[in-house]
């Protein structure tokens, strides 16, 4: 005897077998994976890995487009049943870094390297896009895949938001989901949180200028470098008083530079540094901040300041329900050990933050620390000698597929 047919689906239903169809695919995961290491390229411009994602997915009843303005690669599946469409994001660039894992597959160029584990990235979604296309029967709408170069530092989602990739299948994508790879979590956790999960990122450049003359009489210059080294306390002092604890701010200061010798006071200092914030109405308010500081300490010392701060990635927000929808996922895929509610942000920074200014989405992170190592003494993203374990990439691939399957069932 049969039940009612009219009953909600039960929790995890559409999922079984998920993660285990994500292993079976690891050898192509990691295949691609090694490849794109081998090769890394830098920027807007990735020829070579927009190739091999390209033939990765060549089998696939994918509507594929390269970019214009950059060498982006976007695809999109079309499930068996009209509706919404969604989107999953890999970015795909790497860090001018040389290589020092001792990987045999290490990078072959010694002025690049994926340090932040983009290569991974890409592969996670080529393996998610396959296991998705092996299900479009149970797809009620489309799924774009927004392979993305230039996250690093060179504002790349701009640029493909820009030529149209939130509208790739026709209508507006309504949800969006990404996955970024930690060296510092436990392999195959899962961690995320609702609200702010990364800072805004500004840098900002202060030029300090006097009057230069010997070292030997100051009386008659006007010396920057009291100024500037003024400005550092100052703007620390900015941040504590300025801006609440409850919404911080971080302010470093990362380079000085003044003078050209020993006995000669320089007529020019220069400041710069980044400014990290978890709302945009703290980031306007140290952005509007900073360069009155200067400016009137620089006074107070006779000297001439011009500050500017430049606009870097926004606060990358993760809408409060699908977030929640997401950890839910976790639980119901991964098992709810693999699931972590992050109690803070973390404060670098990351440009998927320009698509979930315009979707509701997540973001999240998956923790691929080395077997047999301390995640607290891994070595971390951006560091030369970063390893990701191979083993979490089937937890991403079969995250991305679940967000995908679960909303558009």
């Amino acid at each position: 005897m049969t039940g009612p047919t009219d009953l909600p689906t039960l929790p995890g239903t559409p999922f079984a077998g998920l993660l285990d169809d994500a292993r079976a695919l690891q050898g192509r995961t990691v295949a691609l994976r090694r490849a794109v290491h081998r090769h890394p390229e830098q920027g807007l411009q990735l020829p070579r890995t927009q190739a091999a994602i390209r033939e990765s997915l060549a089998d696939l009843p994918l509507e594929i487009t390269e970019g214009k303005a950059t060498t982006s690669l976007t695809a999109v599946l079309r499930g068996a049943r009209p509706g919404p469409a969604v989107l999953l994001r890999g970015d795909m660039d790497a860090l001018p870094l040389t290589e020092e894992t001792g990987l045999d597959f290490a990078s072959e160029d010694p002025e690049s390297m994926h340090a932040c584990g983009h290569d991974t990235h890409v592969a996670m979604l080529a393996s998610a896009a396959r296991l998705l296309a092996a299900r479009t029967d149970q797809l009620a709408g489309s799924v774009v895949f927004m392979f993305q170069p230039g996250e690093e530092g060179h504002h790349g989602a701009r640029f493909m938001i820009h030529e149209g990739v939130l509208e790739a299948a026709g209508p507006r994508v309504e949800r969006a989901f990404g996955v970024h790879i930690l060296a510092n979590a436990r392999s195959g956790l899962l961690q995320l949180r609702p609200g702010p999960l990364m800072a805004s990122a500004d840098s900002f450049h202060v030029r300090v200028t006097g009057k230069g003359g010997h070292g030997s009489a100051p009386q008659h210059t006007i010396d920057p470098v009291p100024a500037a080294a003024a400005m550092v306390g100052a703007l620390h002092t900015m941040i504590t008083r300025r801006v609440s604890v409850f919404d911080p701010a971080v302010l470093s200061v990362t380079r000085i530079q003044a003078g050209t010798t020993s006995n000669i006071i320089p007529e020019t200092a220069e400041l710069e540094g980044t400014i990290r914030t978890l709302s945009e109405q703290t980031r306007a308010l140290v952005r509007a901040e900073l360069p009155k500081v200067c400016e009137q300490v620089g006074a107070a010392y006779g000297c001439r300041v011009v500050a500017d701060v430049e606009p870097g990635y926004p606060v990358t927000v993760n809408d409060d329900r699908i977030a929640g929808e997401v950890l839910r996922l976790g639980a119901a895929v991964l098992g709810e050990d693999n699931v972590e509610l992050l109690a803070d942000p973390l404060m670098g920074a990351e440009d998927f933050s320009y698509v979930l200014q315009r979707v509701p989405g997540a973001y999240a992170f998956l923790g691929a620390c080395p077997p047999g190592v301390d995640p607290a003494e891994a070595a971390a993203n951006h560091s030369n000698r970063v390893v990701f374990d191979e083993d979490a990439m089937p937890t991403g691939v079969a995250m991305l597929a679940a967000f995908a399957l679960d909303f558009l069932r």
